[in-house]
């Protein structure tokens, strides 16, 4: 399941509530309590979106070191 959903599902609608996990089902990002492979798909491109962010981050504060 779309971990990164969740808890922006979970923050929005508190923690004991199951609209989330609705929400994650009517979109199709999961099929009961399971994971679907597009929900799969989409926690992969989160996790890759956020390593390439944080190696630009690194990159960025780097160089930026250098010129000083």
């Amino acid at each position: 399941m779309p971990r990164f959903l969740e808890a922006i599902l979970q923050k929005e609608y508190g923690k004991d509530s199951k609209i989330p996990y609705k929400v994650m089902n009517a979109k199709g990002y999961m099929r009961g309590n399971q994971p679907t492979t597009k929900g799969e798909a989409l926690q992969a491109t989160h996790d890759r979106d956020q390593a390439t962010q944080a190696r630009q981050v690194n990159h960025k504060l780097r160089h930026e070191g250098a010129r000083g």
